[in-house]
Order: C-alpha cells, then sequence, then structure tokens
C-alpha cells in the first residue's frame, strides 16, 4: 500500500503515511522536524541497489525502497550534519526540491529508518 507522497516525487517507499501541512506548504509529521538532528536508526542497514538502496530495520523488519540517489546521500550522510536542512545544503537539494525530500526523510522518520539525536 502506497500513499501520494510515498510514491511521488519523495524517492521513498514505505507503508505509512500521515502527513500535516505546516504555514510555508510542507508536509510534516508528527514529532519530525527538520531543523532537529538526525541519524540512521543502528539497527538500520542501506544497501546500495541499481535503482538507489534498500533499507531494512532488524528491529521491525521493514525493508524501505530508497529510490534517488541524492536521497541515499542524504540519509547516510544525516549524522554527520547539525540539522535535517543542513544536511539538505550539503548534499546540494534545491529549494524546489526540499519539499518533497522533507516529506521522503519524515516518512524515514515515521518508519524508524532515522532517528532523532
Amino acid at each position: 500500500m502506497r500513499s501520494g507522497a510515498e510514491t511521488g516525487r519523495s524517492g521513498a517507499e514505505t507503508g505509512r503515511s500521515a502527513t500535516t501541512t505546516d504555514p510555508a506548504g510542507t508536509e510534516t509529521g508528527a514529532g519530525f522536524d527538520p531543523a532537529r538532528p538526525y541519524e540512521v536508526d543502528p539497527q538500520v542497514a542501506i544497501r546500495p541497489e541499481p535503482f538507489g538502496a534498500l533499507a531494512y530495520h532488524y528491529g521491525n523488519r521493514r525493508l524501505t525502497f530508497l529510490r534517488d540517489d541524492t536521497l541515499v546521500a542524504v540519509v547516510r550522510d544525516l549524522g554527520a550534519h547539525p540539522s535535517v536542512d543542513d544536511a539538505l545544503d550539503a548534499a546540494g537539494v534545491q529549494p524546489g526540491r526540499r519539499p518533497a525530500f522533507r516529506t521522503a526523510l519524515r516518512s524515514l522518520s515515521e518508519s524508524e529508518v532515522i532517528r532523532a539525536r
């Protein structure tokens, strides 16, 4: 089962979607804040694939497809930055693509692929 946010330009597929929209029009999930620092959950393995990567969570046994190489780079590098927005800056994500990346990262947070530090 896929939601519109998860099958669109976001680059991440999971089975969940719980969104709201902030005043800037960016979808956000309860508890996800792109101004906070995040990292890949230690129980998650990320395996490169021709389409991007697979993220497998050994604790909850969820498999998530990351279908965008830039998203894969952002996810892998999250722990090296003081915020999600700083990680997006470092990866060179253009302002027009940021709402989709934030939506994908929110979904990855809800799926426990990434977690707040």
